[in-house]
């Protein structure tokens, strides 16, 4: 099923942007899809769940 996406708007220093898209880049990952994981990760280390999150094999949230 596709699921619909948000946008969040996130104020950086110009600097530190330059250089997480260049890093980004150089892992030929997107900027998008980093801040996707940094966020799921977050989540997950607060024990928060959410209705489209992703079950492991055993049943238990990822």
């Amino acid at each position: 099923m596709e699921q619909k996406t948000a946008r969040l708007t996130v104020l950086i220093d110009p600097t530190k942007k330059d250089a997480f898209e260049q890093l980004c880049a150089i892992q030929d990952v997107t900027p998008s899809q980093v801040v996707r994981q940094l966020i799921r990760e977050y989540l997950d280390k607060h024990g928060i769940t959410y209705a489209n999150q992703a079950q492991n094999p055993n049943g238990t949230n990822e």
